[in-house]
């Protein structure tokens, strides 16, 4: 029997690949001669780069960039087994979480460090970037990353507009020739989830800027300043951003990054999904095991789950899902490809002691799920 394991991570628990270890010992109590293949699997988000080094036998760079507020951490991307990809988080330079609550301010934060690591990705020679740009805690339109890039966005005095989201109402010249040369010959995959324009009501600024810390007054000033900057984009470049469905992502992130050549925005899961190759494995699968932290009627829209299910069901596999926890409204994946859901939680107990037992959780209701296969087989 083949039995193939590809969940995501359990978030402040356990990684993809620690998750699938964990399913594979409880199934193995039952099971020990099945043939288990383990793939990690992510959807763009946190925990997208260590899901596909471990899937693709890779390693993480780790180096110094420049944090939201201009300051330096440190910050990772992956590069794939065999060097040809690499694979960035914008959250791991450019993410909410550098940023202490009290100075959360999308009018100066910046996605600079963003454009180092994509800048020390192409360095390595690789041919394709897989970008996750979830998390972030910037509204700049991507113009910090482009001008760590090399791009220039001048006033009408001629000197290079300053970092922050606000500061792209003062662009008044594009000059992208000066982009590091390198990136011509790079594929970008963009790991995007969300359908909203740059500009407006279900803008990048009106949606996401308050989570980020935009008062009202910030959001119109942010809204004006991302409109500006597509007109300008539109005038200098030739290009419309300002509509393209995605453009509004990671504070316009997804905008800003169509200035960049050989660029394409993907549903997140579909991308991890076609970097591991996780159709070759399903088709050969006799039971196909996935799962997340928590699964909820949210699970359905560009979670890992439901990517997984839907590629099984093209070849009538049957899925699994083992998961930390649910909400009332998980029922819903039954409709989009899952066949059954088996919550780990085993009493009630800490969320810190919850998640301490993440492991052992995962292993006892993995070999209650075996036992449950046994019964069928």
């Amino acid at each position: 029997m083949k039995i193939l394991i590809a969940p995501d991570s359990f978030k402040e628990s356990l990684t993809a690949l620690e998750v699938a270890n964990a399913i594979e010992t409880g199934f193995k109590k039952i099971f020990p001669q099945a043939d288990y293949i383990k793939i990690p699997m992510a959807d763009g988000g946190e925990g997208t780069v260590q899901s596909l080094v471990d899937a693709t036998q890779g390693e993480l760079i780790h180096l110094q960039v420049t944090a939201p507020l201009g300051n330096k951490t440190s910050a990772f991307f992956g590069l794939s087994g065999d060097k040809q990809t690499a694979f960035i988080e914008m959250a791991a330079a450019s993410g909410l979480h550098l940023v202490p609550i009290v100075q959360r301010n999308p009018l100066y934060t910046t996605s600079y460090g963003t454009g180092e690591l994509i800048n020390a990705a192409s360095n390595c020679g690789v041919k394709k970037v897989i970008l996750g740009i979830g998390g972030s805690a910037t509204n700049d339109g991507g113009v910090g990353m482009l001008q760590a890039l090399g791009a220039k966005f001048l006033d009408v005095q001629g000197n290079e507009i300053n970092l922050g989201g606000a500061n792209l109402a003062n662009i008044a010249k594009i000059n992208l020739s000066h982009l590091n040369p390198k990136l011509q010959a790079v594929k970008f995959e963009v790991a995007c989830d969300v359908n909203n324009p740059l500009c407006g009501e279900n803008g990048a600024s009106a949606v996401f800027g308050p989570q980020k810390g935009a008062t009202p007054d910030m959001v119109k000033i942010l809204d004006q300043a991302l409109l500006h900057f597509a007109q300008i984009v539109q005038k200098e470049l030739g290009l419309t951003i300002q509509d393209q469905a995605g453009s509004g992502a990671a504070g316009g992130m997804g905008g800003g990054l169509l200035l960049l050549p050989n660029v394409q925005l993907k549903a997140g899961v579909q991308i991890v999904m076609d970097a591991v190759h996780l159709s070759d494995y399903i088709q050969h699968a006799d039971l196909v095991i996935t799962g997340e932290g928590r699964m909820d009627g949210q699970s359905i829209h560009g979670k890992t789950p439901i990517g997984v299910s839907k590629s099984a069901k093209r070849f009538n596999k049957p899925v699994v899902a083992i998961v930390g926890c649910l909400r009332k409204d998980y029922d819903v994946v039954y409709d989009y490809g899952i066949d059954a859901v088996f919550p780990i939680i085993r009493q009630v107990d800490s969320l810190e002691n919850i998640l301490k037992s993440g492991r052992e959780n995962l292993i006892s209701t993995a070999e209650n799920v075996a036992r449950l296969w046994r019964i069928k087989e």
